[in-house]
């Protein structure tokens, strides 16, 4: 089974996750920006996820973190949570 690990920061709003990603493309450190500003618990690993497999996550977010690049910062991705920007940092089969 192909798995994967990712990191993501949760906002509200489209406008803030595009805020936060021209930031990060900027030069500013992901782990930082998840902890200051992601609503989901996972911001106190400063997004981190863990590993996962298919499934797991809502389809919208499956999609993301199953065919995107690894280490490419991808978002905004809608889902019923809100508004992410995530990274996937590893997957394997």
């Amino acid at each position: 089974m192909v798995t994967a690990t990712a990191r993501h920061i949760l906002v509200d709003s489209e406008e803030k996750c595009l805020e936060l990603k021209e930031r990060i493309e900027a030069g500013e450190e992901f782990t930082a920006i998840a902890r200051e500003y992601s609503s989901c618990p996972s911001r106190a690993q400063g997004g981190d996820l863990g590993r996962f497999g298919p499934g797991m996550m809502v389809p919208e977010f499956d999609k993301v973190v199953f065919s995107a690049a690894v280490n490419s910062l991808q978002g905004p991705v809608k889902t019923q949570f809100g508004y992410h920007l995530l990274e996937v940092t590893d997957r394997s089969e």
